[in-house]
């Protein structure tokens, strides 16, 4: 074999592992997410702007304590130690952290694998895993504790037991963590698709984008400089990315997002 294409070979090996890795169980569990470079030792960039995965959308969600969720969970370890976690961290298979799809960076959840009772509390750093099967993926040490790795996946229950605040060291007490906040909410944002002084063209616009692609529209009746004004917003967007993204795939050019 010449050694251009003993090259080639080896880059082509190169571009596929660093795409997804295939695991002992045969699934691809994390597909590529950007993944943003550290700041310091805090937990400065929480990725909450939507993300595409195998062709499919995911928009981080609004959570709250005590809520439960009910799926299967799986393991990521040696292939991903040392790389980069999907909010700039780096991952530590040894750390008790977790990857989820849509729940809020330093999420805390405790997870109790069904088949023996066993639990553990994790804080989600990573997005995936990317199998629709499955909503979390525990770190090594998690998953051992629980009981898991031999078996590679185990069904799971999910319960949200907080948030821990940013550049804060992992908290173990979970009577501590509960006099944080209640809830995570990650903004709200509108689009204003347009300003009108009479009422028909504010009723046009709000009938002809109302439901589009999930979204709501309402119509603000405001006093601007002495004249009454009908402002049309989509609502629903949780972040200032997710607006803007939105605007770039409608190509709603003079569409203006506003913090609600």
């Amino acid at each position: 074999m010449s050694m251009t294409r003993i090259f080639l070979l080896s880059l082509i090996l190169l571009l596929l592992d660093g795409c997804s890795t295939r695991t002992r169980d045969g699934y691809i569990h994390h597909g590529k997410v950007s993944a943003q470079k550290p700041s310091g030792k805090n937990y400065s960039h929480p990725t909450m702007r939507p993300y595409s995965v195998h062709g499919k959308r995911y928009y981080p969600s609004v959570v709250h304590i005590g809520e439960v969720f009910h799926g299967r969970a799986s393991w990521y370890g040696p292939n991903f130690n040392g790389k980069l976690t999907s909010n700039g961290e780096t991952y530590n298979m040894h750390s008790m952290t977790a990857a989820h799809k849509t729940l809020p960076m330093n999420t805390i959840v405790r997870a109790t694998n069904k088949s023996n009772g066993k639990s553990v509390i994790v804080r989600i750093n990573d997005r995936g895993p990317f199998v629709d099967t499955r909503i979390i993926d525990l770190s090594k040490k998690a998953a051992m504790q629980i009981g898991m790795i031999k078996t590679g996946t185990a069904p799971i229950k999910l319960e949200i037991l907080g948030f821990e605040q940013k550049g804060k060291k992992s908290i173990s007490s979970v009577k501590k963590l509960r006099k944080g906040p209640k809830e995570k909410v990650l903004g709200s944002f509108a689009i204003q698709l347009g300003s009108f002084t009479k009422f028909e063209g504010a009723l046009y616009t709000q009938e002809k984008y109302d439901g589009f692609s999930g979204y709501k529209t309402i119509i603000k009746d405001i006093e601007l400089s002495d004249n009454r004004v009908f402002r049309v917003l989509l609502t629903g967007f949780k972040s200032d990315e997710e607006a803007k993204d939105f605007i770039k795939e409608k190509q709603l050019q003079s569409a203006i997002i506003i913090r609600e």
